[in-house]
């Protein structure tokens, strides 16, 4: 028997317009917004905390094992909070943003935080939104969608969004930390960010935001009349 409520999975590199689509997108459709990164993110501060190095995968998988990251929605906003404590926040400092890649492309680390994915979207009425939703958490998935953006674009909205945290950073050193990061994401062993051979791409260039979220509501709407006919 088929789902009533669709999986989405919407992937894409960093500042590509994937958080605040899909997160739109599950408010326009009533969906739970599952943003598979802020989970890699808050267990990467732990990781921080504990003052282990990004390479030392043996601790690491050590205290993945013993860590709980929860999302949770709050009215209109989605909250993160790991082992309880809301990190919603200090999630998106530098220092966590400057190795969340290396940490979460741990196996171990991958696998626990796949796993909690799983449950959380298999039932349906989901947006996630990361780099392997439609190839590796949820391969069947419903709608897959691809965002991409101009390098150059990417940089600016990053300036924008550490702007809005109060944090200025020249345009420069963030367009070479997302091509540093766009490597390491794309040629990890573990869960590499790849498009998958379904889904649909979407260039964000020069695009807003409401249209952005139109394009992937209008394909929603339409599997889900096809599904009703059927």
């Amino acid at each position: 028997m088929k789902r009533k409520e669709l999986i989405i999975a919407i992937d894409g590199p960093a500042a590509s317009g994937k958080s605040t689509t899909a997160r739109l997108v599950a408010r326009t459709l009533g969906y739970l917004h599952i943003d598979t990164g802020a989970m890699y993110r808050a267990f990467t501060l732990k990781v921080l905390r504990e003052g282990i190095a990004p390479s030392d995968t043996e601790n690491i998988a050590r205290i993945i094992a013993e860590s709980h990251v929860e999302l949770r929605q709050e009215d209109t906003s989605l909250s993160v909070f790991l082992d309880g404590e809301n990190v919603s926040g200090e999630i998106r400092s530098e220092k966590v943003t400057r190795i969340v890649s290396a940490v979460s492309s741990i196996k171990a680390v991958r696998a626990a935080m796949v796993q909690e994915q799983r449950r959380l979207g298999r039932n349906g009425g989901v947006v996630l939104e990361g780099r392997d939703i439609g190839t590796v958490v949820f391969p069947d998935a419903d709608l897959k969608i691809f965002m991409m953006a101009g390098i150059e674009e990417r940089a600016t909205r990053r300036k924008q969004e550490l702007q809005q945290q109060g944090v200025e950073m020249p345009v420069e050193r963030l367009l070479k930390e997302i091509r540093e990061r766009d490597i390491q994401d794309s040629t990890r062993a573990e869960s590499p960010l790849i498009r998958a051979e379904d889904a649909i791409l979407i260039d964000t260039s020069g695009l807003g935001i409401e249209e952005q979220v139109d394009r992937v509501v209008e394909e929603a709407v339409k599997l889900l009349k096809e599904r009703e006919q059927a």
